[in-house]
């Protein structure tokens, strides 16, 4: 399985490890807890690993107690969703809207104003925290 481009083009920023193609390319799963992202909690903005897409801002993360890092809302035409049947379960997996690469799943159980919950791979994200500003 490839990631498809759009005519803007896209590309890894950098070479993506085996446990980042099983979770972009395999729509895998990293062990919740692993990501060192939980912890992440600076301004920026979270990056699809596989083209860059801007896909998250750091003020929508929230600590879910889901062991994954967590999101109320995406970046406008940043993340797609899509029904996903497998694993004996349905789901609305969430995924890079430019490349397709695989982020995770989306649930309705998030805090407000929107009620989402962006439960995303950390593997599938590049932080890029805020440049601090002149002094």
């Amino acid at each position: 399985m490839s990631l498809s481009c759009s005519s803007a083009g896209c590309g890894p920023r950098a070479p993506l490890t085996a446990e980042q193609e099983q979770i972009l390319l395999g729509h895998g799963t990293e062990y919740p807890g692993s990501s060192p992202l939980n912890a992440e909690k600076r301004p920026g903005e979270y990056h699809c690993a596989a083209c860059g897409a801007v896909l998250f801002n750091a003020s929508t993360k929230y600590e879910s107690g889901s062991g994954w890092p967590s999101f109320w809302a995406a970046e406008p035409g940043g993340v797609a969703t899509r029904r996903d049947t497998s694993h004996g379960m349905v789901r609305q997996e969430a995924h890079c809207a430019q490349c397709e690469g695989h982020l995770g799943h989306v649930f309705d159980d998030g805090p407000p104003p929107t009620g989402l919950r962006y439960c995303m791979n950390g593997l599938a994200l590049d932080f890029r925290p805020e440049e601090p500003g002149p002094t």
